[in-house]
């Protein structure tokens, strides 16, 4: 099998991807020396984007750029920034940003949403759920998000740092099957093809040894983002999450169409599923703040794979928050399950027994209908 033969035999990763997280670097989309965003490149990625979409699949757009954009409009001089500058170059650039993907994705029929997100959105788990859930609401309603890293209020002890990164905890938090990194360079080499001109292109990497590791390179002093050590990181939190990934050149027109046409860049793979990851996070991972009593046909529920409804829990032990686990027991104190809860212990003990349809009377509010989804769920 020829090299591009390899390369064309993995196109079915992408194809066949139900749900894509894709990482935009700030150097496609914006103009280095004029700060202006590269409008006609931005087009033919939407033509791309809209392709995926009508195909049924469901996509995240993780972008750079908003700091680059925003230095031009603050007229702020090509230098190091301070923190400061750094979230108001942010501010100004985030909002003219977002316009430019609402432009070229409308004129598709799809709606863009706006999201910016912290370190903390994605880890702690009362903030991961509620993110997790607004674009899981978003990509229900047909919408496209596209997100950043909220760099107008992050500092340096909650910064994700870059956006692959970012774009890889995104892609395990939303259980993706795949997440695309845009870059200059079509993959990972066995060596820094700038600087050695015998590096090998490696189409495919099956695990993440020392090795692959080492073939990055050390970072560039002062440079805390980008580069292929910060690709190799992504790829590590991806690939434990059940994702697999690509790194691939987006410097080109019409990116991901070319990785769908076989085009050459590299894909890291996982050994486990998006889902089954995430399970086994819940199940293994977490410490567990509470425990839920459960009767015979909530028991049954969920061994058919259904929800965890109020109605069917009897008794709430502990003091939990939304987002924290709990056991699930049976009335002879048997662990059936384990879950994140989508209420505080306060409120789970008001409306267990109750209806779905009663919350918003007992509680005051119009909460989530299941105390524990099925997807925040796991059997024990």
């Amino acid at each position: 099998m020829t090299p591009s033969d390899a390369q064309s035999s993995l196109a079915p990763l992408l194809h066949e991807a139900g749900r894509v997280v894709v990482k935009i670097g700030s150097a496609l989309l914006v103009q280095e020396e004029s700060g202006d965003i590269r409008y006609d490149w931005l087009d033919s990625l939407a033509q791309d984007l809209a392709t995926l979409v009508a195909r049924g699949q469901e996509v995240i757009v993780v972008s750079s750029g908003a700091i680059a954009v925003g230095r031009r409009l603050l007229a702020l001089p090509q230098k190091r920034l301070r923190l400061e500058e750094k979230q108001a170059t942010a501010a100004a650039g985030q909002i003219r940003l977002a316009h430019a993907y609402q432009e070229a994705l409308a004129r598709h029929d799809i709606t863009v949403a706006q999201v910016l997100l912290t370190l903390e959105d994605t880890e702690a788990r009362r903030r991961h759920l509620n993110a997790r859930n607004t674009l899981n609401t978003l990509l229900k309603h047909r919408a496209l998000p596209v997100i950043n890293e909220n760099d107008t209020v992050a500092t340096s002890e909650i910064r994700v740092g870059d956006n692959d990164r970012l774009a890889a905890r995104v892609a395990v938090m939303m259980n993706a099957d795949a997440l695309i990194l845009l870059s200059d360079i079509d993959g990972l080499y066995t060596a820094d093809p700038k600087l050695d001109p015998s590096a090998s292109h490696l189409p495919l990497v099956e695990e993440l040894t020392p090795e692959i590791e080492a073939m990055a390179g050390e970072a560039l002093p002062g440079v805390s983002t980008g580069g292929m050590v910060t690709k190799l990181a992504a790829a590590r939190i991806a690939v434990a999450g059940g994702c697999r990934m690509a790194i691939a050149n987006g410097t080109g027109r019409h990116p991901l169409r070319t990785i769908l046409e076989g085009g050459r860049c590299t894909w890291f793979l996982s050994e486990v599923e998006p889902r089954a990851a995430r399970k086994s996070w819940i199940a293994g991972s977490l410490r567990p703040a509470g425990t839920l009593v459960l009767d015979e046909g909530a028991l049954r529920a969920l061994k058919n794979g259904r929800s965890l409804l109020p109605a069917g829990v009897r008794k709430v032990e502990g003091d939990f928050q939304r987002g924290d686990a709990v056991v699930l027991r049976d009335q002879e104190g048997r662990e059936v399950a384990r879950g994140l809860s989508a209420y505080n212990a306060e409120d789970a003990r008001r409306i267990i027994g109750h209806n779905s349809r009663d919350i918003e009377k007992i509680l005051g509010y119009r909460g989530r209908e299941e105390l524990i989804h099925r997807d925040d769920l796991v059997l024990s």
